[in-house]
């Protein structure tokens, strides 16, 4: 605060006045005391007096998560609660919800509270806003997807790897016929597991001009719409990859809302609490999100305590588990 006082050429008081939004300071000294702030990265630390310790440290990291409410999500939050506690630190944690805006809000809550280092999902373009406070000595680890626009650790899922599995499944139980249901294009691993859908539909010789893809499919309720949609037509699917969980619940009350689940298979992406109570029971391609929070926090705190190696990416693999749905033959 002194340093912004000294370039915008005002008392202390007044940059605390500015800062905290109090009343009887002009237009003018808000605007100085503001493009200051923002010239030397100045974020205000709403907890200084009963936070900092000695060693400059808060003992709370952020967490961004993609929604606190998806079943995937929850559980890399509490593996790295589980990791964190260990180590006397709390965790803040917010849901990005797939919305650019969300993502550079809640990163920026989580720095004006001093947070110790930052573990992110995001969904913009690019993460080089960032770049400052990296350089500042905060360290960043990324999950489910990797950062562009910097260099970072991150922990991610064998995405296309793991969509070829469930496709090569499809075909090896007679499919030729197979649908693709996807999140939005501007989800990384979106675009990575459609990828791997199509690279291995054409390693089969089925040509991926005739596949019936549906793509930002942003719900339960769009992804059962999407999936009766599909049995309109003359010429409809014997088999359907859902790229993710939420779509796979979806899929799956479509079809048995038609009467279709015991006759048109169904391999989903990330499983499902009671997918295996299901009949038939949901075939699906596991991630383990408790290995992707457990790596992620492993890598911060290693971080913390000044390992200082090249940034690298941690790939989780996926495993495919058999059920009942994705092995019904057309």
């Amino acid at each position: 605060m002194r340093d912004v006082a000294m370039l915008a050429g005002v008392g202390l008081k007044t940059v605390s006045r500015v800062i905290n939004g109090e009343p009887h300071v002009s237009a003018a000294t808000i605007e100085r005391v503001q493009r200051a702030a923002a010239d030397l990265n100045f974020q205000p630390d709403l907890h200084a007096g009963n936070l900092r310790r000695s060693d400059r440290r808060t003992a709370t990291i952020g967490l961004l998560v993609g929604s606190v409410s998806n079943p995937f999500s929850g559980a890399l939050h509490r593996a790295v609660e589980d990791i964190a506690a260990n180590r006397g630190v709390a965790v803040f944690a917010s849901s990005l919800d797939d919305n650019p805006d969300q993502e550079e809000r809640a990163v920026d809550a989580f720095l004006k509270r001093r947070v110790d280092g930052l573990i992110l999902t995001t969904i913009k373009r690019s993460q080089a806003y960032l770049l400052a406070e990296q350089k500042h000595g905060t360290p960043l680890v990324f999950i489910d997807r990797e950062p562009t626009g910097l260099e970072a650790d991150a922990v991610v899922s064998g995405n296309a790897q793991g969509a070829a599995d469930a496709t090569r499944h499809l075909i090896d139980h007679g499919h030729r016929r197979i649908a693709f249901l996807g999140d939005s294009p501007q989800i990384q691993t979106a675009r990575e597991r459609k990828r791997g859908f199509m690279e291995e539909l054409g390693r089969a010789g089925i040509p991926t001009g005739e596949v019936t893809v549906i793509e930002s499919v942003t719900s339960e309720a769009h992804a059962e719409a999407a999936v009766r949609s599909l049995f309109e037509g003359d010429n409809p699917p014997t088999a359907i990859f859902s790229s993710q969980n939420l779509i796979t619940i979806g899929a799956y009350r479509a079809l048995r809302g038609l009467g279709l689940h015991h006759t048109v298979a169904l391999v989903g992406f990330d499983d499902l609490e009671l997918a295996d109570l299901l009949e038939p029971g949901l075939t699906v391609v596991a991630q383990d999100a408790a290995r992707i929070g457990h790596l992620a926090a492993e890598r911060i705190f290693a971080r913390l305590d000044g390992e200082e190696p090249q940034a690298q990416t941690f790939v989780v693999p996926t495993v495919l588990v058999p059920r009942g749905s994705g092995e019904i033959r057309p």
